[in-house]
């Protein structure tokens, strides 16, 4: 299944305005890196959240749809996914927002292209 479009519209609508994202096709999806590093994104119909092990336990006993991201058969630790048709726009901006200040917390990256 495709990524879907509409979700991925929602998302680049959330972020508009907000400095340091870049949008960029991978995993079938897209991905919006911030600063250099991975922070959320769109695979299929889920949210992908980067949001680091404390906050994800957090977001994850309040939000029984959030789940660890796993689109390989490997979850990866701190990071979330969800069903965006079950957040409401608040929810959808408290998750968006929550990956946004871990990802802020995390070292640049520059890189370079030959």
């Amino acid at each position: 299944m495709p990524f879907d479009p509409e979700l991925d519209n929602r998302l680049s609508a959330t972020l508009k305005g907000r400095k340091g994202f870049e949008r960029k096709k991978m995993f079938g999806g897209t991905g919006y890196m911030l600063n250099g590093n991975m922070c959320v994104g769109v695979y299929k119909e889920f949210l992908i959240l980067r949001l680091g092990p404390e906050k994800y336990a957090e977001l994850s006993a309040k939000y029984d749809d959030l789940r660890p991201m796993d689109i390989t058969g490997k979850p990866m630790k701190g990071w979330g996914m969800i069903d965006a048709a079950a957040c409401d726009p608040l929810e959808f901006d408290e998750l968006v927002s929550a990956s946004e200040a871990f990802v802020r917390t995390l070292p640049g990256k520059n890189f370079k292209h030959d």
